[in-house]
């Protein structure tokens, strides 16, 4: 699968980003969907922008999404909405009851606008990287930057999920749910045994979300376990690192720290956890590593699969290049295309032939199993 970065919130220059239009992805999105297939790949992750389609009062503006809906159609590409992807709509207090009602009311428009367009079954990720979410809207990241306030703002998100998924299922009960979550493990430095137990306890912290959409943690919450449907486990090289100590535990170096956990594993202890469906919902580096990482995780879940663990796909996140959050003169170089800026403004599509070629042995490495 190939996912397209479409953040939507306000950051720390106080700028609205939409990373959809930055990359031009809106307007080029049938060429980008072809492209996707020219590549093998036959779904993706992509998103609403709650915050242009939401106008209050007003009703609700679908012009942004329709073409892009139609185009995915078109071209026979299955798409995993994301409804809420970091941003919602100006003067919206992620903190307030009224956050709850106005996401549940766009829940239902949406699942409404395609079961109108569409016989296919849909999916939906119904609110992106909750834990992620809360962390960095409790600091210097991620508005409202709420110091502190990281559980309360949880508890809101959690009410809109499952609220959310309740109303999508009164539309259409054949929805289906799909859960994006950073997978990471948290470590204490060698020198501190000490903080192991706030380690274990960091590291527990990155099921909460699940836990709670399930009801299983704060059911009070409304969590159900008929809403916790489709897990996905996003997995950068910086997701293993030292509680305290000297940051991240180094992917790249050789030897690599023997305290770095094969992603494998990481996988099949999300999978025996909790017996749903799981898919690597975003993975990539970024230069020269693309290939070698992609290679990488292709090799980890062909042993999960080979261990027992089902894995359902693999996403390349983002699969066209995008810029820095905080900087957009800076861009990542962590798409499977990259960027060269035409005259006319206009992003011109280039593949990266060495990231390509890994992704094709990638391919046949987990075809060599019976998984395309």
């Amino acid at each position: 699968m190939g996912g397209f970065e479409c953040a939507t919130h306000i950051n720390t220059a106080g700028r609205r980003l939409d990373m959809i239009a930055g990359v031009q992805h809106d307007s080029q999105a049938e060429h980008d969907y072809a492209l996707l297939k020219s590549q093998g790949m036959q779904a993706t992750r992509d998103g609403l922008r709650w915050h242009r389609i939401d106008r209050g009062s007003q009703g609700y503006d679908w012009s942004s999404f329709e073409p892009m809906f139609d185009a995915a159609a078109r071209q026979g590409v299955q798409v995993i909405w994301d409804i809420c992807h970091y941003g919602w709509p100006d003067g919206l207090d992620v903190l307030s009851p009224a956050f709850v009602d106005r996401y549940v009311r766009f829940a239902r428009a949406v699942a409404q606008f395609v079961r109108n367009k569409s016989d296919e079954v849909p999916f939906y990720a119904p609110m992106n990287e909750i834990n992620f979410l809360c962390w960095g809207a409790a600091r210097d990241l991620i508005y409202p930057f709420a110091f502190g306030r990281d559980n309360d703002i949880k508890h809101n998100l959690i009410r809109a999920t499952v609220a959310g998924c309740a109303a999508i299922l009164d539309v259409d009960p054949r929805a289906r749910f799909v859960y994006p979550e950073p997978i990471v493990k948290v470590l204490p430095p060698r020198h501190r045994p000490d903080l192991a137990a706030q380690a274990r306890q960091h590291h527990e912290s990155q099921f909460e979300a699940w836990n709670m959409i399930a009801g299983y943690q704060e059911p009070s919450l409304g969590g159900d376990p008929r809403f916790l449907d489709i897990l996905g486990a996003n997995f950068y090289h910086s997701n293993e690192w030292e509680i305290e100590g000297n940051g991240r535990l180094r992917w790249e170096d050789e030897p690599r720290d023997d305290r770095w956990v094969p992603l494998h594993k990481l996988l099949t202890d999300i999978y025996r956890r909790y017996r749903r469906p799981l898919f690597v919902a975003e993975t990539s580096h970024f230069g020269s590593g693309r290939a070698r990482w992609i290679l990488e995780v292709a090799d980890e879940v062909l042993k999960a699969r080979r261990e027992g663990t089902p894995i359902d796909g693999i996403c390349l996140y983002p699969v066209i290049d995008r810029y820095d959050w905080q900087d957009a003169n800076h861009w990542h170089n962590s798409g499977l295309w990259d960027f060269q800026h035409a005259s006319d403004g206009k992003l011109v599509r280039t593949l990266n032939q060495t990231y390509a070629s890994a992704l094709t042995k990638s391919r046949q490495l987990l075809a060599s199993i019976g998984c395309v």
